[in-house]
């Protein structure tokens, strides 16, 4: 489904507003995944939310660095339902105190594929390997505390 907008802005927030004739043309229900192609050019895979009675679709900071675009100007999209698995890439440290404790892979295995990539993230994002194991430390506690 392909429509015309403008990239949606309030405050530091974001996104794109999808019509609701193509949420029902979709037809995966209210909230589907769906990839996401602006201006011909620029892809990325989300999924559809709904907030203030509208349906959005998150634009990162991450995304408008690397796409260029800006709250407010005039973007050509292109959506459709993904039916790729979604996974998350791993960093090793995390993976191996996972596999050490059952009872944290299997409540990290229950959340959502966005809270999977943020702990991810995280542990990815250390500097230093004391900072990693600290963070895998904080990871595996919060599975284990939920």
């Amino acid at each position: 489904m392909t429509f015309e907008t403008e990239l949606f802005q309030m405050g530091n927030n974001t996104g794109i507003v999808v019509p609701e004739g193509v949420i029902d043309a979709l037809g995966a229900g209210k909230k589907p995944p769906v990839v996401v192609v602006v201006n011909d050019s620029y892809t990325y895979r989300s999924t559809v939310a709904v907030m203030s009675n509208k349906y959005m679709i998150s634009f990162s900071s991450e995304h408008r660095q690397k796409s260029g675009l800006r709250g407010g100007d005039p973007i050509k999209v292109d959506l459709t339902l993904d039916t790729e698995p979604r996974t998350v890439e791993m960093p090793l440290a995390l993976a191996q105190a996972l596999q050490k404790n059952t009872g944290a892979a299997a409540r990290f295995e229950a959340l959502s594929n966005s809270k999977k990539k943020a702990h991810a993230l995280s542990v990815e994002g250390a500097k230093t390997e004391e900072t990693r194991q600290r963070r895998v430390e904080k990871v595996i506690s919060a599975l284990k505390s939920d």
